[in-house]
């Protein structure tokens, strides 16, 4: 399909309409937290938390390397336990910005404060308990004692419900009501202190556990080399797996026939935007976000237009990202994905458009599902990356003039274009 047809084809997606946010803001998550703190009181006694299924952990990061780690359990809601945790399941099922936070404050975190370390053959108590919860390939039944009551203070305004957190407690002890059932792979990868982790995890994800759950197992403790395992801050290991996955599958296509010609793809949601352009050519990458006044990361509108960039060659990164933090390599694991199942390679350039309907941080994953999902839909053509980028012009937030300034790929066809002249 050309890309003037293609654009077309766009402004008629239904689908895109109804995930369109409405212009005005909507607060309607403060409604629910009340209801969400009578609940919790309802269900807690004075020393123990009864009857909790926890489907996943969370390892802090703050006063590292002493961390708050514990479990997150939707108590109430134990027979939809598998549903309060992040995964593509939110995005299969449409879930909006208050769908996201509602299953975020309805978790209530139990935890304690441990060294990151020495963790390798922690099996019993707390940790051990923790451990179980994220090898588990389903939610465990669980009862925590606690040592205080739990902080169910929802008391905020609207203007500063930007990303609620559920009640949180300090927890004296941890028991499994139940034995979990764990995975053949993953007892594999538990089994083998000789391992270490990058390979850990690309074994599981070969064995068709997504990154979801192999973050957790990570968080958990419970890969690599026997006594390098440590706990790892649930925000570090997301990004630690997007980034080990996705060196991975680079490395796959590393050989592989580049696509044909230029290839454009489009998804919205959550008040985000994405243009992802394959080309011609040897492996490259690019993010470029789009920051729009009013939204989450810009609230202030006289600063105007926010961008930011990151990039990588045929060879990777070395470093860590400078601009884009973990949405680049989420965003680039989604193209990886594509580009292997195609047995190709391409240069890429992903452009995020974040829009003012973007009120409140949701996590990368909904970047991770966009990037992934927009190959499901049919792709626009166009004869050069060039071309391309000229007719998408009119589509974005920017000019292409500024986008060149902020983007090597696109500053490159303009030196490309200008050398060829002379």
């Amino acid at each position: 399909m050309r890309l003037d047809e293609y654009f077309e084809e766009i402004e008629r997606d239904e689908r895109a309409e109804r995930r369109q946010l409405a212009a005005e803001k909507s607060y309607a998550i403060t409604d629910y937290l009340d209801d969400v703190e009578t609940n919790f009181e309802q269900r807690v006694s004075d020393d123990a938390l009864l009857g909790s299924t926890s489907p996943t952990i969370f390892v802090g990061r703050s006063s590292y390397p002493n961390v708050s780690t514990g479990m997150l359990s939707p108590v109430g809601h134990e027979e939809r336990a598998a549903d309060f945790e992040t995964g593509g399941h939110w995005y299969d099922r449409d879930f909006s910005i208050e769908d996201v936070f509602q299953h975020r404050t309805g978790l209530v975190n139990t935890a304690k404060t441990t060294s990151v370390t020495n963790v390798a053959d922690a099996w019993n108590g707390f940790l051990g308990t923790q451990r179980e919860v994220a090898i588990a390939d389903r939610p465990v039944d669980v009862e925590i004692g606690l040592d205080s009551s739990l902080d169910v203070d929802f008391s905020v305004s609207a203007g500063d419900v930007t990303s609620p957190t559920g009640p949180r407690a300090r927890a004296e002890s941890a028991t499994l009501t139940e034995n979990p059932h764990v995975p053949r792979p993953v007892k594999k990868t538990l089994e083998d202190d000789d391992w270490h982790a990058e390979g850990a995890m690309n074994y599981l994800y070969n064995r068709g556990f997504d990154v979801y759950d192999i973050n957790t197992i990570l968080s958990a403790g419970a890969l690599g080399e026997g006594e390098n395992r440590r706990l790892v801050p649930t925000r570090w290991s997301i990004t630690a797996v997007d980034d080990t996955v996705g060196q991975f599958l680079r490395g796959q296509i590393r050989n592989a026939t580049a696509v044909d010609k230029p290839e454009l793809f489009y998804n919205e949601y959550l008040g985000n935007r994405f243009w992802i352009l394959l080309a011609p050519g040897n492996w490259e990458f690019e993010l470029v976000e789009c920051k729009a006044p009013g939204s989450v990361w810009n609230p202030a509108p006289e600063r105007g237009m926010i961008l930011a960039a990151d990039r990588e060659g045929h060879e990777g990164r070395t470093s860590y990202v400078d601009e884009t933090a973990g949405a680049y390599y989420a965003a680039r694991l989604g193209v990886l994905e594509q580009l292997v199942e195609r047995g190709r390679q391409a240069s890429v350039l992903v452009v995020r458009h974040v829009t003012p309907d973007y009120w409140g941080p949701t996590g990368v994953w909904q970047v991770r599902e966009s990037v992934r999902n927009a190959f499901d839909g049919e792709s626009g053509t166009a004869e050069s990356f060039g071309d391309a980028l000229r007719q998408l012009e009119p589509q974005l937030p920017i000019s292409l003039a500024r986008l060149r300034r902020k983007s090597s790929l696109a500053a490159g066809v303009q030196s490309s274009l200008s050398a060829f002249g002379n």
